[in-house]
């Protein structure tokens, strides 16, 4: 029996740097040449399930291809990390919620509307996390509140939607609040009805500002653990979009080894008791929203 052809392929070193200038391109995802094992790896069933020869064929369907677009589908799935749990750094969620959210509520009383993103919300644990800590803050009780989280991933969209997890999700989360957001049924823990309409999910580049503007405003921002896998430029980009969508007082959070350092001089670092986060001044020159 003949192996398919794609397992004879092989990345070149040029074929390696045509497609991941065209991903960096498409994504702002940076690549540095140790990962160019990692990278044939993960795309080698690509180019069996296409019927294609080598990497230069693939990198030719991906830039000419009418199917193309279907195709970054599965290149998004499969080049990007996907590993998130539900209280993942917890330390910072109590900041949030200590915090933070005392002062989101001053600020949006007038209007009685908190509105989060989970930027790179993976799987969805952390969109739902999210929604478990402010209705667990008993601070916005009548409010409209609504946690968008997206995510470049179709099939990571199409999981926090169904909002169905297994035992490695709940780690680091304690069993009043498993037991109190979801109930145990076919396939894994089901995220309760009091929680899951607060959340919305969209598949979204963060360097696409004309989608990210579908969201409307928001009150904080959470982006962890995501500007690490992106070259400079795109996290410039994603950071002005961040700054653009907050509104005045907004807060942004990212991860304990990431910051705004060489990227930003808009926003002002806010000392709390537990974390260091963002925020956006309350006096800021606005352009006209769009």
């Amino acid at each position: 029996m003949t192996e398919p052809r794609s397992r004879e392929a092989v990345l070149s070193p040029e074929e390696f740097r045509l497609l991941r200038d065209t991903v960096s391109a498409r994504t702002g995802l940076s690549f540095s040449p140790e990962m160019r094992g990692s990278f044939e790896r993960r795309l080698r069933e690509r180019l069996a399930a296409l019927n294609l020869r080598t990497f230069a064929e693939y990198y030719q369907h991906l830039r000419f291809h009418a199917n193309a677009a279907q195709e970054w589908d599965e290149v998004y799935d499969l080049l990007t990390t996907n590993e998130t749990y539900f209280y993942r750094e917890d330390y910072q969620l109590a900041a949030f919620r200590d915090e933070v959210l005392p002062m989101l509520a001053q600020l949006t009383q007038p209007r009685r509307r908190l509105s989060i993103w989970s930027a790179g919300c993976s799987t969805g644990e952390e969109a739902y996390t999210l929604a478990i800590v402010v209705k667990e803050s008993n601070l916005f009780e009548g409010w409209d509140v609504a946690i968008h989280g997206s995510d470049i991933s179709r099939r990571c969209i199409a999981t926090a939607r169904r909002g169905v997890y297994g035992p490695s999700s709940f780690r680091a989360m304690a069993d009043r609040l498993k037991h109190a957001y979801f109930t145990e049924r076919a396939g894994g823990w089901h995220v309760a009805d009091s929680i899951r309409p607060t959340c919305h999910f969209n598949q979204m580049n963060l360097l696409d500002a004309d989608r990210a503007r579908l969201l409307g405003r928001v009150d904080a921002i959470f982006c962890r653990n995501v500007l690490i896998y992106f070259d400079a430029h795109a996290r410039r980009k994603m950071i002005d979009l961040f700054l653009d969508r907050l509104y005045p007082g907004g807060f942004l959070l990212l991860g304990h080894s990431e910051s705004l350092l060489n990227l930003s001089t808009a926003f002002e670092l806010c000392h709390l008791k537990g974390d260091l986060v963002y925020r956006k001044p309350l006096r800021s020159f606005e352009a006209p929203q769009r």
